[in-house]
């Protein structure tokens, strides 16, 4: 079989105030066909299998945001969207990296790429646990996760802690090292749905609490007496807010995620501020490339808690789509519709 010499790209064309459009003369993205580089030493011909969906790659292509405020480059209008992904090495002239090997990578939306060596990192067989998982909790979802709660919100046995985003990839891997790793007295999930709460609540929280249902407020009033310690949040905006209100004094807030906000020109805000003031709450934002050195070490331990069952590495803590490459962008859409149980990961087929 030939080499590819040119690939598919999903290309950035506009950057989105809103919802980002998926059609028509102001789309966010446009599907090109284009040349691909020629093999240099110590680089690798890369194939895409599978392709990381994130809610951060939202604000890589936001309007909005000052690029000297971002904690990364922003996506260049006229540039690849920047995705991870695994992919197949196809050919090399990296020593260490053979044909057929799979490696994690900052390929983009792209069929086929060539990579320097420097910028892939290899996948372990490990018997019983999918390679997407390289992508979700052995990646850099299980690195936020357990370097969030553990050292930026330093929870401990002693605190009680509440989880938004707690059916997602990074929320559900928190709520299992707060609970199986850490040994937090209590853990509260918020999800939307009583399915993801249920299945949340297989995972380890004492209770998960459904956003969408009808009395919620007063059920999170209920799940959170005494107020608690610490709270993971995954969203921001209104439960970011409401949140405030159920802190102990002295609370600490890890900052993860807004994606409540992220399609939106106008933001909530936050109005109960004095709470922050009057409880002396600790609010801290954190972005996972701060642990990046830690990875090895972080991932070690993540397999090591799933071989003793602290934690679940399976099926149901991902959510894999099998996608032409054209419906790459519709997949991404998902994750902002609550579509996903746990990892959102798009299969190329």
């Amino acid at each position: 079989m030939a080499l590819p010499t040119t690939t598919r790209q999903w290309i950035l064309k506009q950057k989105p105030t809103d919802l980002p459009v998926l059609s028509g003369p102001s789309q966010t993205f446009a599907l090109e066909t284009n040349p691909l580089p020629s093999l240099k030493p110590n680089q690798a011909l890369l194939k895409t299998l599978y392709v990381s969906n994130d809610p951060a790659q939202r604000a890589w292509i936001d309007p909005n945001i000052d690029p000297a405020r971002l904690y990364a480059p922003p996506v260049p209008v006229g540039s690849p969207m920047r995705a991870r992904a695994i992919c197949e090495i196809l050919q090399s002239t990296a020593e260490g990296f053979a044909k057929g090997e799979k490696v994690v990578a900052s390929c983009g939306w792209t069929e086929y790429s060539v990579l320097d060596a420097s910028a892939l990192r290899k996948t372990q067989d490990i018997e019983g646990v999918a390679v997407t998982h390289y992508l979700g909790a052995l990646g850099l979802t299980g690195l936020t996760a357990l370097y969030g709660i553990r050292d930026i919100a330093r929870a401990g046995k002693e605190d009680a802690v509440v989880v938004s985003g707690a059916a997602g990839a990074t929320g559900s891997m928190v709520v299992q090292i707060a609970k199986h790793i850490l040994g937090c007295r209590k853990v509260v999930g918020i999800a939307g749905g009583a399915k993801k709460c249920r299945w949340v609540e297989s995972l380890g929280a004492d209770t998960c609490l459904d956003y969408k249902a009808d009395g919620f407020k007063d059920e999170l009033i209920n799940a959170t007496d005494g107020y608690v310690e610490v709270y993971f949040d995954n969203v921001g905006g209104e439960m970011l807010d409401l949140m405030l209100t159920r802190m102990k004094r002295h609370g600490r807030i890890a900052a993860c995620g807004e994606v409540a906000e992220y399609n939106k020109s106008e933001n909530h805000g936050i109005k109960n501020w004095f709470e922050v003031i009057s409880n002396r709450l600790e609010i801290k934002g954190f972005i996972v490339f701060d642990f990046l050195p830690k990875i090895q070490e972080a991932t070690a331990e993540l397999v090591q808690a799933a071989k003793e069952g602290k934690i679940k590495v399976n099926a149901e803590s991902e959510t894999v789509v099998e996608t032409g490459f054209e419906g790459v962008v519709e997949t991404w859409m998902m994750l902002f519709e609550g579509g996903n149980q746990g990892k959102s990961i798009t299969k190329l087929v």
